[in-house]
This record gives structure tokens, sequence and C-alpha cells, in this order.
């Protein structure tokens, strides 16, 4: 296809302010090598407050952010994102007429924007990163309802406009065909693969493992939805029940149930044992992996889980660390031979497969060897990206919306 040079392309997020979130990064950059001139519209975060900021040939456009809790909060809170966003499309806009608006959800009320800008011929992709439906049914424990299904029908709206779909797992491409009614050519597999420049292993591992003989470590953000409080239930059954005094447990990242974690740590008596370091650069997760023998992927098993792909099981798979996780459909369907699984949202079962995993040098060198050569051989950016760039190329043909 005959594309002019620096076509202008406008991607809004909403959940996290860019480059932190790593897979809006992974694509901006991608786009802007393949000669797109790339715009990002996000929120601000604490070490991302500029309004304004050129990174890497990327202008970021960040407004304020509202955090919410319960179903009005969050109602004002993407209320409030909608509004601001929509002020910087037409800033963005007016600055370079860009040709394509990618929406990257929760929430699904971007393609109200994109909507909007049809009427000057802008294509539009949607960047699924996750189930709006089946989000509120994990958060809030309903399905069905006024308010599913609303979410159900901004979905559908998100699906029917977009001229093309990026998917971040098989779960989800089906969805978008089945659920959203996309022609399968229109839906393109972008997984939130590791980009193995950037994220490798070429740094030694240190010998720190905070004074014990091993270090499990998690990654990750920490919502109520993310499995920490039955990770710290698996760690308590690990000490205190199974005895085992040799471990430590890194928990890395941020969240809205940080402290009420850290709480419920001191509450089990396990501050020796486990260290929550907060919101950490890039290259530290990079040095905490290195150092680390096992990873834990503790999302409990529900509707939404159990169909998406969790990026920090591929960073682990990428430092060759064998994973244990409870027994998610797209996490064994990623993970294949590199991990253990647990019987689903089970804390006892889930200390044992660590326990068996630490007393088990070779499985560890087996496992782990077995999901870097996937990552090395399939689940990698590099690889990734060309399915990116294709999306670009069927949104801005000039064809029927699928």
């Amino acid at each position: 296809m005959n594309r002019p040079e620096k076509t202008a392309v406008c991607i809004v997020v909403e959940n996290l302010p860019v480059p932190l979130d790593r897979r809006v990064w992974k694509e901006a950059r991608a786009l802007t090598e393949a000669g797109y001139r790339v715009s990002v519209i996000c929120p601000r975060g604490k070490g991302f407050e500029a309004g304004y900021e050129l990174l890497d040939g990327i202008e970021i456009y960040r407004h304020r952010a509202r955090e919410a809790s319960g179903a009005a909060g969050y109602l004002l809170e993407y209320s409030w994102a909608l509004l601001a966003e929509f002020y910087l499309t037409l800033k963005v806009f007016a600055r370079s007429r860009f040709r394509v608006l990618q929406a990257c959800n929760p929430p699904d009320t971007i393609f109200l924007i994109a909507w909007f800008f049809r009427l000057f011929g802008v294509r539009f992709v949607f960047d699924q990163h996750d189930l709006g439906p089946e989000l509120f049914e994990a958060k809030f424990g309903r399905r069905g309802g006024l308010i599913y299904s609303a979410l159900l029908f901004l979905e559908a709206c998100s699906f029917r406009l977009a001229h093309s779909c990026l998917a971040t797992s098989e779960s989800l491409r089906e969805i978008a065909m089945i659920r959203g009614g996309k022609d399968p050519e229109r839906v393109f597999l972008v997984r939130n693969c590791p980009d193995l420049i950037t994220f490798d292993r070429p740094r030694p591992a240190s010998s720190e493992k905070f004074g014990k003989a091993y270090l499990v470590t998690y990654v990750g953000f920490m919502g109520d939805q993310d499995g920490l409080d039955l990770l710290l239930e698996a760690i308590e059954h690990l000490v205190i029940r199974m005895g085992r005094r040799d471990t430590h447990f890194l928990l890395v990242g941020n969240g809205s149930s940080l402290g009420s974690l850290k709480a419920l740590c001191a509450s089990k008596g396990l501050t020796e044992y486990v260290t929550f370091t907060g919101q950490v650069t890039h290259s530290q997760v990079a040095d905490y992996l290195a150092q680390s023998d096992l990873g834990v992927a503790p999302d409990p098993k529900n509707a939404m889980n159990d169909k998406l792909t969790m990026i920090k099981i591929l960073e682990y798979m990428a430092f060759g660390l064998p994973i244990i996780l409870f027994d998610l459909e797209e996490g064994r369907r990623i993970a294949g031979s590199a991990g253990a699984y647990a019987r689903p949202n089970d804390p006892a079962d889930f200390a044992a497969k660590i326990a068996v995993l630490l007393d088990c040098s070779e499985c560890r060198r087996k496992m782990g060897a077995a999901g870097r050569r996937k990552v090395e051989s399939e689940l990698n950016w590099n690889q990734e990206k060309k399915s990116l760039i294709r999306a670009y190329e069927a949104a801005l043909q000039d064809c029927r919306v699928g």
C-alpha cells in the first residue's frame, strides 16, 4: 500500500501515563519507526506530571486524572477523562491533522471521540486491553443489570466503529469476532510481549536475595482484582503452616490496594518475608527478575482473567523464570511448560507448587529454559509489532467498516 510519509496518528489511553504504560509506549515507538508521526494522550501520574513532553520523537499530552471507587465514582472519573481527552484530541488535530485515532480501553467510551473525528475522515483503531463487562463483574461481583448491559453496549459500539481492532490474546480476538461481529481480517493479534532489545538478560544476576536462600517475585499492578490477597495467603501457608523460612517474596509495583496489602501482610506476621517496592523503573524490574528464582502470577480465575494474557508472565519467561499461576485458560496457553498450575483460587495449592519448585533446581532450570525459548522464537515484540503495522495499513485502506 502506498502511504505518504509521516502520516499522523493519535493514541488515547486512560489507565496509565506514558511511557509507564509499556504496551502503549512500545506501540508508539513501533509506529514512529514505521514512519508515522505519533501523538499520545494519557493521564498524568507520579513521575509523569508534565502536561506536554517530546520523548523519542513522540509527542505526549497528559491530563489530570481523578482516582475513583464505586460505580458512581468510576462514572465521574471516566466522564472527566473523556472531556479532557476530547479537548486534547482537538488540540492535537489542530497541530498534526492525524489520520488515525487509536483508543486503548478501558473504558470503552473513547469511541465517542473517534465518532466525532469521522467527520474529518479519521480512521479508528480499537486496542482492546481489557474486557469491560468482565472487568465490572470481577470488581463488583455482579453479572447482568443496567451497568453490565451498558458496558456491553459501549463495547459493541467500539467494535462497530473500528476500522481495525487490536487484541491482546487469542481469547480477546475470538470475542472481537463473535461478540463484536468483526471480520477476522479486521482483527489483529498484538500481544503485550516483551521487547528483547530493551528487556533482556544481559546483566549478571545479583546474589542478593534479602538474606534468604530463594527469591520469589511478583511484578505488576496491585488492585482488588489482581489476586495479591491470595498470594499473601499462600505466603502465610508456606511460612507459618509449612514452616518454610528460607524464601523471601518481592512484590514489585503500585496500585490502589498497596496500602491495604501492606496492612494485611503485617497482620499475618509476614513482614520479615515480604518486601513491597512500590513503583520502580523498568530497569529496576529487570534487575529484580535477574536475581529471582520464581515468578508468581496470582490472578484469580474469573471471566476476565481467563481470557487475558498477563504481561508479567511473558516478562518472567523472558528472564528464564519458571512461573506459578492459577490454572487460567490464556495463562496456560501462553506459559505452557514454563508454568506450574495451581487449583484455581486455592492459596494452599499455590503454596505447595512454590515449595515443590524451590526444592527442585532441575525443574526450575527446564521450565525456565522452555519459557525463554518460547519468547525468543515467537512471543516477543519484534514479531508482534509487525501485526500492529498491518492493522494500521488495513485501517487506512479505503474500504467499508467491517
